[in-house]
């Protein structure tokens, strides 16, 4: 195992509290939700208590949450859900980034294989839409918008909010993917506007294969799993009891101490920084992403002159955990779409490596990351 895990972005070590919460709601007996008898009632109540507790954070309704079970179902499910909704409105055009996660960018262009009209805005060199563009792009046609709040490889913010306000004047819904975002950002659905919003527990220090999807009452919505009435019909399937219970206990942790979590992030991403400069030189690096509207835990550089796959297998060798970009592309060696979305030089495309950082990382292993890196640079100087 890696003695230093900063690759926060792709998945978060189980926080204890969600480990108590998962093993407790585990141990409970056979527990579906659906069922009528004791156990069923007893599995329902920790649903219900964790979609109540989830909800609160969220700012809504709990009756507008829906589990799933990850982040890629709560996309697909509120761009396939919502899109084909709106076709019978009149509503045919889908308006995304070129910065989305590919659970949006994939989804969208099956939609565009559908018969939706889709348009995929720019970025600047920060990966940042400009509002200009999506107010170009938004119009009486369209179905839904989907900009995601934190970009998952460079940790760059979008303007949802004002993309969302746009949205709304049209009459198109706006899908906003906060799985990188929730716990670092804070989000009141009761104030912004947006009618689909998709969260991850993995990303969270919660279990994998558990994540909701939050529709706004009223909105055109069609179901994309179809079966039994769990989710009140929304999305069939068992629910992932002790999944779901753990998901809140680590969520809640996540919301309560945002600006702890924010600060820390933010301590090691700046000593990380410091000690590449001390121990690498300023001019061996560049860093990738808006400077100051971003995340605190994501850490995008480009080493010119190392490929990324160079530099990720000797960190792996020396003990150190990081990623080439978004980890559902890892086991690929394509360049980033996002960092060719930005229009970056080649060199820096070829040679960038994500570092994210979080739970359990120290100042100390920041500056045995840029020791580890000098060494590594060294051997091709």
């Amino acid at each position: 195992m890696n003695s230093i895990y900063f690759d926060h972005a792709a998945t978060t070590p189980m926080h204890p509290a969600a480990i108590e919460a998962y093993v407790e709601a585990a141990s409970a007996g056979p527990s579906n939700p659906s069922s009528l008898h004791a156990s069923g009632r007893a599995a329902r109540e920790r649903v219900s208590v964790a979609r109540d507790r989830l909800a609160e954070m969220l700012g809504c309704s709990p009756a507008e949450i829906v589990f799933t079970g990850s982040g890629t179902e709560s996309d697909n499910a509120a761009l396939f859900g919502a899109a084909r909704a709106q076709r019978s409105r009149g509503r045919s055009a889908v308006v995304t980034t070129a910065v989305e996660h590919h659970a949006v960018l994939n989804a969208c262009r099956q939609l565009e294989q559908e018969g939706f009209e889709l348009t995929i805005l720019p970025v600047d060199e920060y990966g940042r839409v400009r509002l200009e563009d999506a107010r170009a792009a938004i119009g009486e046609r369209t179905a839904i918008v989907s900009a995601m709040a934190a970009n998952n490889e460079t940790g760059t913010l979008q303007p949802i909010a004002e993309i969302g306000e746009w949205a709304r004047r049209h009459g198109a819904l706006m899908h906003v993917d906060a799985v990188q975002a929730f716990g670092y950002l804070p989000i009141d659905l009761r104030e912004l506007p947006i009618d689909l919003l998709s969260v991850s527990a993995h990303k969270v220090n919660g279990p994998q294969g558990v994540g909701l999807l939050y529709v706004r009452k009223g909105t055109p919505w069609q179901p994309m799993l179809r079966g039994g009435s769990q989710e009140r019909s929304r999305r069939a399937g068992t629910e992932n009891v002790a999944g779901i219970a753990a998901f809140a206990a680590a969520a809640d942790i996540a919301v309560r101490q945002r600006q702890d979590r924010w600060d820390h992030a933010e301590r090691v991403r700046a000593e990380a920084l410091r000690q590449l400069s001390a121990q690498l030189g300023a001019e061996r690096f560049a860093v990738n992403g808006h400077p100051d509207d971003r995340l605190p835990h994501i850490l995008n550089v480009s080493f010119p002159g190392i490929s990324s796959e160079s530099m990720l297998m000797s960190l792996d060798l020396a003990g150190l955990a990081a990623s080439g970009g978004s980890a559902c592309n890892s086991g690929s060696l394509k360049p980033s779409h996002v960092l060719e979305a930005m229009r970056l030089p080649s060199d820096k495309i070829a040679s960038a490596v994500r570092f994210s950082f979080g739970l359990g990382n120290t100042m100390e292993q920041a500056e045995k990351m840029a020791k580890i890196i000098a060494t590594i640079s060294a051997r091709y100087a």
